[in-house]
């Protein structure tokens, strides 16, 4: 019946899913249920539908090959197989990586023999070549390593495997098709009781490769972020408020800043004219600003070449009214972040609700995060942000008293700590006696550092005088962002107990 068949490598969809998990199950008899669930498989053929191959023998999958694209000059060859493939969300996958990772590959038991894995393999070159990848990188099991541990260091055992003493499935294919050993790694994939959860890191090197020439290096690793302390104070009209924020970007983009930070809701001197009415009409009148001001920001990312985060402004989507802001790039495209847990002020004062919105964004200088105020205070969030790969989180804040500054300070030193990132919060100082629940603030900006031997003792970078109307320029070296995950004193993003507990972001 086989030899009649017909083979056909393709790529993977998502419709083929429920076949392709009668062959997971089948392919690893001795991890029964480490099979990818349908929302994984998914993802993957969204972001990198190419790099997802299966041969099909009579309507059954009867192999797969899954990868990736990495930036493996993010990681080191000591990596565990969570950290690289950056979870169920692929966090790490990159179009501008220069490497093609493979996370599995499997055959079906009842078409071994074929060589149905090499034309895999083979596909995979083809597309790494083609791609114009330097490598392929993966982590291959030793399966058959726990029946020589006793006698063999996983050293020993790998030489007689190329040596032909041993036979091990896995690593002895791999060695067949032109990869070789590049390090062993212990505790790469947990619960590989097999491999005594050993990985030899293989390679195949593209002799095809050419070092993509650029006539501009966009890739930064000292990146300068300014932050803006802004004075609440009664503007003239629309145009005078519009002229002072040019003039912060102005002068932040002669420093050569890659990023401006405006506070939360900074835009609130313009209630002024709506005084007269109730609060939640009053911050409703605010919101019909929030399109033309974006559009100007827009219009000074990219005349004045710089990233603007905008702070936040109240936005009304049919009878809810939301706290915004946006991420305007200096190539003239931007997104939206929302303020997802409102204070009881907002929600009695003015009515506000909490947005759904949570992702990081891709930059010139890296993923960053932006999480307004409050936010902050919830270490979940963040920590989600972390995981997508974020270096550097903003968070404009508005805080009308002292102690309340100092939830959001503390709380943002936690996160870049626990998370090994840098937090730069910006808010609003003065007040404004016409306007009512705005008259006061209270605000020191900064940018915070995580803790360790590369970083400030007290973990803070720079801070602005408080109560002050002022500019903060920083900046932050994410090669030390790193060094810390890779070498420092402690690794709270390695050290995570995921066999006790995780985190998952809801669809």
């Amino acid at each position: 019946m086989i030899d009649s068949a017909k083979i056909e490598l393709r790529n993977l969809q998502v419709k083929d899913y429920e076949e392709l998990k009668i062959s997971m199950v089948k392919s690893y008899r001795a991890m029964p249920d480490e099979y990818w669930s349908k929302g994984e498989i998914k993802t993957l053929v969204n972001k990198f539908p190419e790099g997802q191959l299966c041969i099909v023998i009579d309507n059954k999958i009867a192999g797969c090959a899954l990868s990736i694209i990495v930036d493996y000059n993010k990681f080191d060859d000591n990596h565990n197989y969570e950290e690289i493939i950056g979870g169920e969300n692929f966090s790490t996958h990159t179009k501008n990586g220069n490497v093609l990772y493979g996370i599995d590959v499997f055959i079906h038991p009842e078409f071994r023999g074929m060589r149905l894995g090499r034309r895999l393999y083979e596909a995979r070159k083809e597309l790494c070549e083609h791609l114009n990848l330097k490598s392929i990188i993966f982590g291959g099991r030793i399966p058959n390593y726990s029946k020589f541990s006793e006698e063999l260091t996983p050293k020993k055992y790998i030489e007689k495997v190329k040596l032909q003493e041993i036979h091990d499935p896995v690593l002895s294919f791999q060695l067949s098709n032109d990869f070789h050993v590049k390090k062993v790694i212990k505790g790469y994939l947990a619960g590989d009781h097999e491999s005594k959860e050993y990985a030899t890191l293989m390679e195949w090197n593209n002799i095809y490769y050419t070092k993509p020439q650029k006539l501009v290096d966009t890739k930064k690793t000292v990146v300068r972020l300014g932050l803006v302390q802004w004075q609440m104070r009664l503007f003239k009209d629309y145009d005078a408020l519009i002229s002072q924020i040019e003039f912060f970007v102005d002068a932040v983009s002669n420093y050569q800043s890659d990023f401006i930070l405006f506070p939360e809701l900074f835009n609130a001197p313009l209630m002024a004219q709506f005084n007269h009415l109730s609060e939640p009409e009053a911050i409703r009148g605010l919101s019909s600003y929030t399109e033309r001001l974006l559009e100007t920001f827009r219009e000074f990312a990219i005349n004045y070449n710089i990233n603007i985060i905008t702070g936040s402004m109240p936005l009304p989507e049919g009878e809810h009214m939301y706290n915004v802001g946006y991420l305007c790039r200096r190539d003239g495209s931007y997104e939206r972040y929302e303020k997802l847990h409102i204070t009881p002020a907002e929600e009695t004062a003015w009515g506000m609700k909490g947005g759904n919105k949570l992702e990081t964004f891709d930059t010139d200088c890296g993923k960053i995060g932006v999480l307004i105020c409050y936010d902050v205070e919830f270490p979940e969030v963040s920590r989600i942000l972390a995981e997508e790969g974020m270096n550097i989180l903003f968070v404009p804040f508005m805080t009308d008293t002292q102690n309340g500054y100092s939830r959001v300070k503390i709380c943002a030193q936690a996160r870049a700590v626990e998370n090994e990132c840098y937090v730069a919060i910006a808010g609003s100082v003065g007040n404004l006696p016409k306007v009512d629940n705005m008259d006061i603030q209270y605000a020191q900006s900064a940018v915070l550092t995580p803790s360790d031997f590369a970083f400030p003792v007290n973990g803070i970078k720079a801070e602005a005088t408080p109560n002050t109307e002022s500019t903060l320029l920083v900046d932050v070296d994410l090669d030390l962002l790193k060094e810390l995950h890779n070498f420092g004193s402690v690794r709270n993003m390695k050290d995570r107990r995921k066999d006790l507990y995780s985190l998952k972001k809801k669809k």
